[in-house]
């Protein structure tokens, strides 16, 4: 029987439709072992402590579908858990969403008891935005729906999903859009952020690649934002981060890819840093849009090295004869550069997760406008003294198509970077957290004047100055749609836009 896969929708948003998923009403019986005590301890947006009546709370359990948690209760602790276990958040309630409508009353409970609030895709939040302390917790990590369209090359996701998952599922019909680099972030906080990825410098950010979303915003109203309709929020949404509402939906515009690309990484001894680099940065000055490239220095258990991992998304034999003059770089410690599925470039494995990780990570990151001798310098001499946590320092190569969409036609401003360098540190002792972060922090300290602005998605700057230079000539813009959307400042967890008399 030949069925149109198009009309397949994943098997969570099935149990969320009907019944597949057993919900567990805790606040069935007053008088059991799951009974509520009269009120529950909370906190404002502002910080001011509040309580929550039993009353208010079983209310909110008995108009969603998915699950309300509490402390104590079972699935808690692992609903929680975020993916960087640098951050141990304990909110006071976690609304686990199965769908908008879900969504439209946790934000409408939050909103009448101006509560802090968190919203979880993946959960994938480098900064720990994705979850908070007495607060409550909209998540959407249920909300697995894809469903493909391939004549239109379109796919409608919801906002739980994992990239790994919807590249797995565009992939079936030959076409992808621009995601990020790790399988298990979520598509809502990349994409809401910006959105680089291996695909960006040939199709543009993920960002530029949205048609719609469907998005409920601080007042409780689901609302559909495209370039017909609310173009406005549509217009914030594309770079302009959690700030204007919870997005329970996105529209991509799909592109053929495929079946298998020419990907992989080649990697070299660090003595060689300066000159790999070197010849890196002068290699990715004039490449084509299909060619993706990211330089790198780092270390891993055996030893410091650097090096280049490339993904060609044109003919393959074509991809081959532009990284051949790289082989006078010599012969790698490492080459696994060689033809692999889309999803296999991708890092993707078929079973996703979000997290948690192993190791607490820091991250940061800054944009660079073109090739920099110094800035080579500055990165391997510093390496050459890092402490065991730095772990990477990453050179991603944009241009392309992200170059050629004027800053002003998105929320995401930051058209004019030929790179973004991020900083990766990592340790596994929480205990010393505090001395690790400082070290990372020196580290950043000495490449962060070399740089400018910075990518949202990787760290919530405490800057004001800084996140206003990031959104550029669109920051007064955002500041009026944040007035409109968001006035009381409810979507607060973000690289966060402050509405007028709250800066």
């Amino acid at each position: 029987m030949n069925i149109d896969r198009r009309f397949f929708v994943n098997a969570a948003l099935l149990g969320a439709a009907g019944s597949l998923l057993p919900v567990r009403r805790l606040w069935a019986d007053s008088t059991g072992p799951d009974a509520i005590p009269a009120e529950i301890a909370a906190r404002t947006g502002s910080g001011k402590s509040i309580s929550l009546t039993a009353s208010d709370i079983k209310d909110l359990d008995a108009s969603l579908r998915g699950e309300l948690l509490r402390a104590g209760d079972a699935g808690y602790d692992a609903a929680r858990r975020l993916w960087n276990p640098a951050f141990d958040r304990h909110p006071a309630l976690i609304a686990r969403c199965r769908g908008a409508a879900d969504v439209v009353q946790a934000v409408q409970f939050a909103r009448a008891h101006h509560l802090l609030t968190a919203v979880r895709g993946g959960g994938h939040s480098f900064s720990g935005q994705s979850g908070c302390d007495s607060g409550l917790v909209i998540d959407l990590s249920a909300m697995k729906g894809i469903r493909v369209d391939p004549p239109q090359r379109r796919a409608r996701a919801e906002g739980g999903v994992l990239l790994g998952e919807l590249d797995r599922e565009t992939q079936g019909f030959g076409l992808a859009t621009t995601l990020g680099n790790a399988p298990d972030t979520g598509i809502a906080g990349l994409t809401l952020g910006g959105g680089f990825g291996r695909l960006d410098r040939r199709f543009g950010l993920a960002c530029d690649n949205l048609r719609s979303v469907d998005i409920v915003t601080a007042d409780g109203r689901l609302r559909h934002a495209s370039g017909q309709e609310n173009q406005d929020l549509f217009w914030a949404v594309r770079g302009g981060g959690g700030n204007f509402g919870v997005v329970t939906s996105f529209d991509y515009q799909l592109h053929p890819l495929g079946p298998k690309v020419l990907a992989g990484n080649r990697v070299f001894p660090f003595n060689q840093a300066r000159s790999v680099l070197t010849t890196l940065t002068e290699f990715a000055e004039n490449i084509p849009d299909e060619m993706y490239v990211a330089l790198f220095v780092g270390r891993d258990s055996k030893r410091l090295s650097a090096g280049y991992e490339a993904l060609y998304s044109g003919a393959p034999s074509d991809g081959e004869r532009l990284l051949a003059p790289l082989q006078r770089l010599g012969k790698p410690l490492y080459d696994d550069v060689a033809l692999k599925t889309y999803v296999a470039a991708q890092g993707g494995t078929g079973k996703e997760s979000a997290g948690p990780s192993e190791m607490v990570i820091y991250y940061k990151s800054g944009f660079i406008g073109g090739r920099s001798t110094d800035l080579i310098d500055e990165v391997v001499r510093r390496f050459e003294s890092s402490p065991p946590i730095v772990k990477w320092v990453l050179l991603f190569r944009h241009g392309g198509a992200v170059g050629r969409v004027k800053p002003d036609a998105t929320a995401f401003w930051n058209r004019w970077m030929h790179y973004t360098m991020l900083l990766i540190a990592s340790w596994d002792d929480r205990s010393r957290s505090d001395e690790n972060v400082r070290a990372a922090r020196a580290f950043w300290g000495a490449l962060e004047p070399l740089t400018r602005n910075y990518y949202i998605n990787t760290d919530v700057n405490e800057d004001e100055r800084r996140l206003r230079a990031t959104y550029g000539d669109n920051y007064p813009r955002l500041v009026k749609l944040k007035d409109k959307y968001d006035p009381t400042n409810l979507f607060r967890l973000n690289a966060n836009i402050k509405p007028t008399g709250q800066g």
